[in-house]
Order: C-alpha cells, then structure tokens, then sequence
C-alpha cells in the first residue's frame, strides 16, 4: 500500500470512529435528559403530596368558599388517619369536593427514646377528633357521618357547632412551628443502664427528667458516692 492510500484509509477510519463516539455521546445525553425529566417528575409527585398533607391537613379542594366552616368530628382513638383516608376517597369518589374542602388532625411531632434509640413520631394533640372544613347540608353531613370509625359530630345536641376560623389557624400554627419535643419511657427513680459514653456499663437511678432537652440526669455510684450524670436519652436503656 502507498504512503498516499494508507493516509486516506487512516482518515476514513478516523472520521468513522468520530462518527461513532459522537452517537454514543447523543445517545448518553438523550439518556441523561430522560432521566433527568423522571427525577423531575417524582420530584414534583412527592412535592405535590407534601403540599396534599402538611402538618396534620389534608387538602381535598384548595378553592374554599368563604361560607365554609371548620366542624369537630368524634373518631375512634388511634383511627384519625385511616378515617381521614377513607373520608377523603369517599369524598372525591362520590363529587363532594365541592362540599368539603379540608380534613385537619391536630398533632406534634415527638421523638420518642425507647430501649435506647430514638424515633421521630406525630403525636395526636386532641386522640379521637378530626377537624373538617366544609358547606354543612344533609348530603355532606351523611358522607362524613357514615364514614367508618366516625362516630358523631361535635355540636349542641343534634346540631354541628362550627369552631371559630382563629381558633383552628392557631392549632395549625401551633402544629407548624412547634418545635420536635422528647418523650422518655422511665420516669424518676426508674433503674437505668448506660450503653455509651465514659460511664458505659453503669448502673444508676433517674434524678431528673427534661423531656424539651431529651435529657436525664443519673445518679452513678462512683467510689461509693452517688455522683450525678446528665445523659442524653439514648444514651441509656430502662431496666
């Protein structure tokens, strides 16, 4: 082969080569762009269902009218959010969401320490009540009342009474901006032991608790004096 003809098949093999990387490098791009859009898009999903249920409220229908009016509803304790799920699919399913509006839970959030680890948990100001922002007639009374685990409305004999509008922004407020508080299960004498730190292994006694800190103070026996420890909930386990 010539000097000349070699140049020409080392050329062509070059441009198709470049050819080739530069499909793969639009196929890459187009498989970033899409999944890009996707992560986009569950962003946006998980976004939405933030905004459908934040700090306890449920929204059903973001266009309020001005005549409705927030209704106490009598639930089982411990069902509020299963009612409120099932109030809510029996609302849309059967075109009353122009009827009822907002399903409110008045709750906190709470970390709980138990057996040494600590979890996060929304605690029910007000165990066995739902909150329903809604047009009272006949027909959006019967929905909410033959709910399942809804036992009445709260009212003045037969008759729903409507909280004040002030009244239930507050609980909202107070459930937006309240800070996480601690939740201990041992109490004052309670025999705990410390499972880390530099008294790990020792045994003591509760001498105070301060559940807006999450801390204790244990009294650890060390060199024959009680000498007091303050310790983080997790840090110790009930006996």
């Amino acid at each position: 082969m010539t000097k000349k003809k070699k140049k020409k098949t080392e050329d062509t093999a070059k441009t198709q080569q470049e050819e080739v990387i530069e499909e793969v490098s639009e196929e890459e791009t187009t498989n970033n762009e899409h999944m890009e859009d996707t992560n986009d898009a569950q962003e946006g999903d998980q976004e939405h269902k933030k905004k459908d249920k934040k700090d306890g409220v449920v929204v059903i229908n973001p266009d309020v009218p001005e005549t409705a009016q927030w209704y106490v509803v009598h639930t089982y304790s411990g069902h509020e959010n299963k009612v409120a799920a099932t109030l809510k699919q029996r609302i849309e399913a059967g075109g009353y969401t122009n009827r009822i509006f907002k399903l409110f839970i008045p709750q906190q959030q709470k970390i709980i320490v138990s057996e040494g680890k600590k979890r996060s948990v929304e605690e029910k100001l007000f165990p066995g009540y739902l909150i329903v922002q809604m047009l009272l007639d006949d027909d959006s009374w019967y929905i909410v009342r033959s709910t399942p685990g809804v036992t009445g409305f709260v009212g003045m004999g037969s008759t729903p009474t409507p909280l004040p509008e002030a009244e239930v922004k507050g609980l909202m407020r107070f459930a937006e901006m309240e800070a996480p508080k601690f939740e201990a299960k041992f109490r004052v004498g309670d025999s705990v032991k410390i499972k880390e730190g530099p008294f790990k292994d020792f045994l003591g006694k509760v001498d105070e608790v301060n559940e807006d800190q999450g801390k204790a103070k244990v009294l650890v026996s060390v060199f024959g004096r009680e000498t007091p420890v303050e310790l983080d909930f997790e840090q110790i386990v009930s006996l």
